[in-house]
């Protein structure tokens, strides 16, 4: 399998947007016109930099999105670019400083390795496919990697986005701008999707074995904080079945773990803007728990597949510290699954039981 060369930013560069922009475009350029099938895997996205112009143009092409915020475009626009973006742009970059790594994004450079680590584990199995990776809403974004395919004569796509649960909000972009990319072929690919995997038994174990390890190495805590990134209570409300994934998801691993309904619960995080969210709120939970004489809590985030703004800084900083200034006395976080061989080898099996025809 050959290997693909991905830009700077896709692996956590700190450079401009327009260094970035150059970076994609040379990255992108050296995917092999040997292959004829491609995987690609997609996520969110981030910043191309901890700076408030470049956080503001991330969240202006993150909040346009109608699947993220599903409000009249005269409603919402004047209100995002008015209000929104001016007082979010700042708070929001001042906290990716806070998480900010020497190489760049934690998403981006988590992201890369996994994407990296799967081409390997899948080199044996699947030889001839390539495994690529695109962004909803930064460089190299989901257009700029199907174009190059396209043009490199690709004829079978298998898309995975990197969201264990499926929701309208995040695997419905991928469908759209999947969609509206191929508009653009005209000998149209092979096209398959896996929606989602968070209840698959490879992905509950591989989460199992990861809170196993964190107890071995640090000590087991009485309580476990299953927390999800939240969606609001009315796209579920209109069909949306997110929260029934999460519950599914969070029932399984609390079932590998041997735990009792005293020793777990569930939350959702990362609430935006004045609608009613899924509910309990992680920031909640946390409050509430030593009032409940839970002193010591393990949290995990099993709606992450990388590690991120919304796990490092919301979860590992913001919520150890709540819990600790509401009585706690201590606090641990179980990283995401990242590049661990057990992730790799259980998005491998996905992948190679969806393209088994293809061999």
């Amino acid at each position: 399998m050959a290997a693909t060369a991905w830009p700077a930013s896709a692996t956590g560069s700190s450079t401009d947007t327009a260094s970035s922009a150059g970076a994609a475009s040379a990255g992108a350029a050296s995917v092999s016109a040997a292959s004829a099938a491609a995987l690609i895997l997609v996520n969110t996205g981030s910043p191309a930099a901890p700076r408030s112009g470049a956080v503001r143009r991330f969240l202006a092409r993150f909040l346009t999105d109608r699947r993220v915020i599903d409000l009249p475009r005269l409603l919402w626009l004047p209100l995002l670019y008015g209000l929104v973006l001016p007082l979010r742009a700042g708070r929001s970059a001042h906290r990716y400083r806070l998480i900010w790594q020497s190489e760049g994004s934690p998403l981006l450079s988590n992201c890369a390795q996994l994407r990296a680590a799967l081409e390997r584990e899948l080199a044996a199995s699947r030889p001839a496919l390539r495994v690529a990776l695109g962004y909803l809403y930064c460089a190299p974004d989901l257009e700029r990697v199907l174009d190059i395919l396209r043009g490199q004569d690709v004829q079978r796509l298998i898309v995975l986005p990197l969201y264990p649960q499926g929701s309208g909000t995040t695997t419905g972009a991928v469908y759209d701008q999947v969609g509206a990319a191929l508009r653009r072929w005209r000998t149209l690919p092979e096209l398959r999707h896996i929606a989602a995997y968070g209840a698959e038994p490879d992905y509950i174990g591989a989460l199992a074995a990861s809170v196993r390890e964190h107890w071995s190495e640090h000590g087991r805590s009485g309580y476990l904080l299953i927390s999800f990134h939240g969606i609001p209570q009315s796209y579920v409300d209109r069909g949306d079945h997110y929260a029934d994934q999460c519950r599914e998801t969070a029932e399984k691993l609390a079932a590998a773990l041997d735990l009792s309904p005293q020793q777990w619960s569930m939350s959702f995080q990362s609430r935006f803007g004045a609608a009613r969210w899924l509910t309990p709120a992680t920031s909640d939970v946390l409050h509430q728990l030593p009032r409940r004489e839970v002193r010591a809590v393990t949290l995990v985030c099993p709606g992450f597949a990388a590690d991120c703004l919304e796990t490092l800084e919301e979860i590992a900083l913001v919520g150890r510290a709540t819990f600790l200034k509401a009585g706690g006395e201590r606090f641990d976080y179980v990283p995401a699954l990242n590049a661990r061989a057990a992730h790799v080898s259980m998005l491998a099996r996905l992948v190679e039981r969806a393209t088994s025809d293809w061999v």
